[in-house]
């Protein structure tokens, strides 16, 4: 007896079979159990997933001689023909090599006729899509007013070409990609039954390789039971099939995460020298950050398409990069992608990607950094206690008067400074509100030498003068003293200690004392 591909020997004969499909399969199920039936069906979805398939099963319910609880029963004769190819009643078309008008007319003077021995006459059309559109219109007709005793079948992996007046006389189901784990669990079943001993890892990287493909899965393990024999291993299927191993792409996000140049460098000598193409081990090690973006931005989801075990190592990882350091990466790697995408030395241009970004989560950007003092400032003015001379300060306490009619707040003139001089406004929040009467603003001096001496600019002190005049709306004078309490702070301060700031701090920017 002549070999079976495993594709055609594990082909779903009923629908309980069917891996994947299952808002289809129930679906069908429920119309055949209450006699809903529709005249015309289109099923459409990616290659492999099981179009044809279910439109087989679904031709033997429909004239199943056996079972009427469960059909199809697969023994009658009906079933045994359609499942042999040679019933008179369900007819296979390939809409690709038979897409001209006259082959539809014949079709249709052909569907007068009452079925032989079953109980409709069934026509399931593969790549509907590939039909010409006089041929298309041909068919109209038909599927708008069918004989009674004739089903249509149509599958197609591009719905978006089929004419809408097809569509709207069909009943339409959308089969999807098949998840990797789901494939995996098929593939175990497999290599069970047929004697095959395959390793997890290596199922995945079949289940992977297949893009929900169950058709395609099946046929790369019979490829690599052709050439490896019975006994398969990750890095034997690996090199059969010339996939890039993915426990290197693991590594390598690894080793960006962690820092480390020289494994990175590493990781490029060995891709190299294996002989794997430099662009798609970029595109995986793109499809690698962004499983571990998601998986920290949607853990519970099931946009991460892989097997528990791998799933596992994937969290543990992005846990330990971190949301902003993983983003910053994956944002990087997306806009170096076109300078590899052109260059004629792959590998320097990667080589220097994977270097800059070993070292792009330890920057800032300035927005981060300001987000970062402003949370430590509130933090720490949160921790003062209230009868302190440092809480008696009034940073945001309101002026005495109000020039013009305007309420004088000196929180929102900090504001108002942010926005027209961030410079002035970081040197102002360190100052001290003394008092506003008669048109005086007067400040007390910051502790810090360069705080204290920033306006003794006649530029910048007449700038100043201008800002409060526009914020209060009236002429204002500034009058800059020695704030009082800045020794008896420092002093107090020394004797406190300064373990606390300095904590806080280190906590903000994750920084260590050096000395």
């Amino acid at each position: 007896m002549s070999y079976q591909v495993l594709a055609r020997k594990w082909r779903p004969q009923t629908f309980q079979e069917v891996v994947g499909q299952q808002h289809v399969t129930r679906t069908l199920e429920n119309a055949l159990r209450n006699g809903r039936l529709a005249h015309a069906y289109l099923f459409s979805g990616p290659r492999g997933v099981g179009k044809t398939s279910v439109a087989r099963i679904l031709a033997k319910a429909l004239n199943c001689k056996g079972s009427a609880e469960q059909p199809p029963c697969n023994e009658c004769r009906s079933c045994s023909e359609i499942m042999e190819g040679a019933s008179v009643d369900v007819q296979e078309i390939d809409g690709a090599s038979n897409r001209g008008i006259d082959e539809i007319r014949e079709l249709r003077d052909n569907i007068g006729y009452m079925p032989s021995a079953g109980n409709y006459r069934i026509y399931i059309i593969d790549e509907v899509h590939m039909l010409t559109l006089p041929a298309f219109n041909a068919l109209l007709k038909t599927l708008e007013e069918p004989p009674a005793h004739v089903k249509f079948i149509f599958a197609t992996t591009e719905p978006q070409k089929v004419p809408v007046t097809i569509l709207s006389r069909c009943q339409r189901f959308d089969f999807r990609r098949i998840p990797v784990a789901q494939i995996v669990d098929q593939l175990r079943k497999i290599c069970a039954a047929e004697g095959i001993e395959a390793s997890e890892e290596g199922l995945n990287m079949i289940a992977r390789q297949a893009e929900g493909s169950m058709r395609d899965a099946e046929s790369l393990l019979d490829q690599v039971v052709s050439s490896l024999g019975n006994q398969l291993d990750a890095r034997a299927i690996g090199q059969v099939l010339g996939l890039l191993d993915t426990e290197l792409v693991l590594r390598t996000c690894e080793a960006v995460i962690r820092s480390d140049q020289a494994a990175c460098l590493g990781a490029v000598e060995e891709i190299y020298n294996r002989g794997h193409d430099i662009k798609s081990f970029y595109r995986a090690l793109m499809g690698q950050f962004r499983d571990l973006l998601v998986s920290l931005v949607a853990p519970e989801s099931a946009l991460l398409d892989m097997a528990d075990n791998d799933l596992e190592r994937i969290r543990a990882l992005s846990k330990e990069g971190g949301l902003q350091k993983i983003q910053a990466i994956l944002d990087l790697l997306i806009k170096r992608e076109q300078d590899l995408r052109y260059a004629s030395q792959p590998r320097i241009v990667l080589e220097a990607i994977l270097i800059r970004l070993c070292t792009l989560g330890d920057l800032l950007s300035f927005s981060e950094l300001m987000e970062r003092l402003e949370s430590l400032e509130k933090r720490v003015l949160a921790k003062i206690p209230a009868g302190s001379k440092e809480s008696q300060k009034p940073l945001s306490s309101p002026p005495s008067e109000k020039p013009g009619g305007r309420a004088a707040d000196w929180e929102g003139f900090l504001k108002f400074m942010g926005k027209k001089n961030r410079a002035m406004a970081n040197i102002l929040k360190g100052w001290t509100f003394l008092g506003l009467d008669s048109g005086t603003l007067r400040l007390g001096k910051g502790g810090e030498p360069f705080s204290s001496a920033y306006f003794d600019d006649k530029e910048r002190f007449e700038r100043l003068e201008k800002y409060a005049s526009e914020f209060f709306g009236a002429p204002i004078n500034i009058k800059i003293e020695e704030s009082q309490g800045v020794e008896d702070d420092k002093s107090s301060r020394e004797k406190q200690g300064v373990s606390r700031p300095i904590k806080e701090l280190l906590e903000v920017f994750e920084g260590r004392i050096i000395g």
